[in-house]
């Protein structure tokens, strides 16, 4: 009962410090995102979700009023690999999504009805702390006790953009979203608190020449996973995110985002090679335009390493 009650501490500790230190955008709910795995390894992911609200596949864009439908095919690749004796993993994922739907700009409404590439993310991850490289032969032996582990997405401006349409699926600029996360296990059950910031670059063609600029959105996330001796696990999920004013030429909106989500995810093995995940998300409570609900399903091929 000793160790709960020290990890239910540390955890409480850990979000008063982000609450003060970042005061981001994260409507992706990632559970073990900061996991161990043997080095070598290589998935393959492919998954389709839909959403259904108030959403944008640009969170920048100050849109009002958005009832909009969002279906995305999602192909990903990660790789684990040994740096500096941890555990670290890159990814790189690749969206295609089709948007249908209307929103309102200025209190003026606009439709749209589209497909295309969203901007590809990149993302390298390292465990810092309690998660060493490991080959797949000495990972049989690993216990976690705490994980602390760092991030770096970088989002490339490469999706489909129209500039004379409010609602895209590409943004025509950079984001950079550097993260912290911590990991405890206890028993069958890990608690994972984790934090990052998103920095935009300017929009120099909104809306047909227009310069967006863009405030960061913080964020901050929880999971409590059970996994099962079976290798099935599951997650209830958390996250708050807030920030992201825009500054459309000079002037500033109220756009100013403060949003809550909650949701859950499945995970089943197939075999050794394959598995399934099911996930779902939707929002509690919304201050400005990004109020939806979330269901999504992906498959897992996993290869390499020993296996």
């Amino acid at each position: 009962m000793c160790c709960y009650k020290r990890a239910l501490l540390v955890l409480i500790f850990l979000a008063v410090l982000f609450m003060v230190a970042l005061r981001g955008h994260a409507q992706d709910l990632e559970p073990r995102a900061y996991s161990n795995a043997p080095v070598g390894l290589n998935f393959l992911l492919a998954g389709y979700s839909y959403s259904q609200g108030g959403l944008s596949l640009d969170p920048a864009v100050p849109i009002q009023d958005a009832k909009l439908d969002v279906h995305t095919l999602i192909l990903a690749y990660v790789h684990t690999f040994d740096l500096w004796g941890m555990s670290s993993k890159f990814n790189v994922e690749a969206p295609y999504a089709c948007v249908s739907g209307s929103a309102k700009f200025e209190g003026e409404p606009k439709e749209r009805n589209i497909c295309g590439f969203a901007d590809p993310r990149f993302k390298l991850s390292i465990n810092v702390y309690g998660a060493p490289a490991l080959s797949l032969k000495e990972f049989a032996d690993y216990r976690q006790n705490v994980i602390v582990g760092t991030s770096l997405q970088v989002t490339p401006p490469a999706g489909q953009y129209d500039s004379s349409k409010l609602v895209n699926i590409g943004t025509n600029r950079w984001s950079f979203e550097p993260g912290i996360g911590i990991s405890k296990a206890a028993g069958p059950i890990i608690m994972e608190l984790m934090g990052s910031v998103t920095f935009y670059s300017e929009n120099n063609d909104f809306l047909e020449g227009n310069t967006l600029k863009v405030d960061p959105i913080y964020s901050v996330q929880g999971h409590i996973i059970y996994n099962f001796k079976s290798g099935i696990w599951c997650a209830l999920d958390g996250t708050y995110y807030w920030g992201g004013q825009t500054i459309i030429n000079g002037i500033k909106g109220d756009t100013l985002e403060e949003n809550t989500r909650v949701g859950a995810t499945l995970a089943l093995p197939v075999n050794r090679h394959n598995s399934i995940k099911l996930y779902a998300s939707s929002g509690v409570s919304t201050r400005t335009g990004t109020n939806f609900d979330t269901l999504g399903i992906s498959w897992q091929y996993r290869w390499g390493g020993g296996f």
